[in-house]
This record gives structure tokens, C-alpha cells and sequence, in this order.
């Protein structure tokens, strides 16, 4: 089962969390559309994926999404997303 917890964060605080849930395992080829549906689900812009968030995710299960990767604004500074498979 596939877990991926996605924070939202103001100065290292969480404002916004959840956990997203698919009874599948992960796959990297799919990453781009968890993070359509995470970003759907808490009603933010979906950002700008570099190969560098690929990587973290894939070799430390983290990345952070800045203020800068969004194209539209947003209303906090980082977006998190956090691998908490089994």
C-alpha cells in the first residue's frame, strides 16, 4: 500500500496535512500523478516537478516543493511530501 503523507508549511509549522492512500506500490513513474491528485485534494496549483524532486523522493522518500516551483500563488512556503509506505 502506498502512503504519502503531503504537508503544507508556514515557517517549518504545518498548516494543511493529510494522507494520501493507494493500494498499489509505489512506482516513480507514477509520482506525477499522486502529486495531481494531492494537489487536487487540498485545492493548490500543482508545481513545477525538476528531476531533483524525483530523486529525493525516490532516494530519501522526501521532497519539498518552495514558493518558487508554483506558476499561480500560494498561501504557504513549502509543500512537503513525505513516503510513509511500509
Amino acid at each position: 500500500m502506498l502512503k504519502i503523507w503531503a504537508k503544507a508549511m508556514i515557517k517549518d509549522k504545518i498548516v494543511k496535512d493529510a494522507m494520501y492512500k493507494r493500494f498499489e506500490k509505489y512506482d516513480p513513474e507514477k509520482f506525477m500523478e499522486y502529486l495531481v491528485e494531492i494537489c487536487h485534494d487540498f485545492d493548490y496549483p500543482t508545481p513545477v516537478v525538476l528531476k531533483s524532486h524525483l530523486k529525493n523522493f525516490d532516494a530519501f522518500h522526501i521532497t519539498r516543493f518552495k514558493k518558487s516551483d508554483f506558476v499561480e500563488a500560494v498561501d504557504f512556503d513549502t509543500l512537503v511530501l513525505e513516503n510513509a509506505s511500509d
